[in-house]
């Protein structure tokens, strides 16, 4: 493919600008939906930076989200070269405007964004680019277009690969994994031979965590560690049916867990959540909802597992302002770091915790802290029979999809 590549030059001098709210896209998300109050408040306060003082692992700089501190900060700061794949699409068109505005990595942290896209969408693109501009976000340094891989990944320290193969009519599963392995084969090649070495990869194109596991293998020269899949949006989906469910705001929910596969098979845990009440007191999740464990072994898990296909029947189309918001989330926990106390689930590389067979990317409980992702360990004693039941299916979906991308390939 030819290269076609534009730059555009932000003021980064510009005192203040708006954050561009994304309501037409939250509104259409959330139509015919219940709860919508809930996950609204969900999405908006579980992706605020936990932790103001957290330094970010490539600067060394404390965030700050007081604007004059922001404005002298970031002008000492390196830009971040965040590449963003499949930009012009519903979650990418969503989520950059975001990342421009400092939610992601911080309010003082500049950002060079580089949007990949393939050569015919990139005419399309090139609007986004001008919005972009017309934001005059001051942290924006630099905006390129291409379809050039190179050019995309070149030194990227985030890349946030959205873009991948839907499913089509007439094709099966199967297809569906050959088609999205030759997408991730190419981008782990790509990131392997042109990224920052200390890249943070988070996948969000379905099926997300096979295709993060292929982008993985082909990347042999990068850190395992370096490759998430985004389980972040099934978290949040599950802290607003508890919260709805006890009767309380999403704020006063913490460790809600998701194990597995970003799927049907998922597994959203309220084994370790807990509820603050109003008088104060902390209470477990089955506490807050009456001792009803009928719900959060069903209709909890349930509607969690279906809540994408629920959005795809009411929208006629995928999930994109929730999507981006919890890319958003899942991005800012692990460069800024996560609050104590709290949890948040990446679908991460097993080493054979808690059962899973090593090499899969699998969600599981994670802390955060100076860049780093901690899996939450010593929880094995407290998992029931149903619940190693569920994450058992889980693995065994991905070792099957695993199986199927491969047998593609020859």
């Amino acid at each position: 493919m030819s290269a076609s590549t534009s730059s555009t030059s932000i003021f980064s001098r510009l005192r203040a600008a708006p954050d561009v709210l994304l309501s037409g896209l939250a509104a259409g998300v959330a139509v015919g939906l219940a709860a919508v109050p809930a996950i609204h408040s969900a999405c908006k306060l579980l992706c605020k930076g936990p932790n103001k003082a957290a330094q970010c692992p490539f600067t060394g700089a404390s965030a700050s989200s007081s604007s004059s501190s922001s404005s002298s900060s970031s002008s000492r700061k390196r830009p971040l070269v965040v590449t963003v794949t499949g930009a012009g699409g519903q979650i990418g068109y969503a989520i950059l405007f975001q990342i421009a505005a400092g939610r992601m990595l911080g309010h003082d942290q500049p950002v060079e964004l580089r949007l990949l896209e393939i050569t015919r969408a990139l005419p399309m693109l090139r609007g986004v680019e001008m919005e972009l501009e017309d934001c005059a976000f001051p942290l924006l340094t630099r905006v390129v277009c291409t379809d050039d891989e190179e050019v995309a990944f070149k030194d990227c320290d985030i890349a946030l690969l959205i873009g991948a193969r839907p499913r089509g009519p007439g094709m099966d599963r199967a297809d569906l994994l050959k088609a999205n392995a030759e997408i991730f084969v190419k981008q782990g090649r790509a990131l392997n031979k042109w990224a920052s070495r200390d890249v943070k990869v988070l996948v969000v194109g379905n099926p997300a965590n096979t295709n993060a596991k292929i982008a993985m293998e082909n990347a042999p020269d990068l850190p395992k560690t370096a490759f998430t899949a985004m389980t972040k949006l099934d978290q949040l989906r599950a802290v607003a049916q508890l919260a709805v469910r006890a009767g309380v705001g999403v704020d006063a929910v913490r460790r809600v867990v998701v194990w597995g596969n970003h799927s049907d098979t998922m597994y959203p845990d309220l084994t370790f959540a807990k509820v603050r009440r109003g008088d104060g007191r902390e209470v477990s999740a089955l506490e807050a909802v009456g001792g009803d464990e009928k719900w959060a072994h069903g209709e909890f898990v349930n509607t969690v597992q279906k809540r994408g296909g629920a959005i795809i029947q009411a929208l006629q189309k995928s999930s994109a302002a929730s999507a981006a918001n919890a890319a958003v989330a899942h991005m800012r926990a692990w460069v800024l770091g996560t609050a104590p106390g709290e949890w948040v689930s990446l679908a991460v590389c097993s080493q054979g915790e808690y059962g899973v067979p090593p090499g899969l990317i699998y969600s599981y409980p994670c802390t955060c802290k100076d860049g780093r992702y901690t899996i939450v360990p010593g929880l094995e004693n407290e998992i029931d029979d149903f619940g190693r039941q569920k994450m058992k299916a889980s693995w065994e979906q991905l070792q099957q999809e695993d199986k199927e991308w491969r047998s593609g390939q020859k």
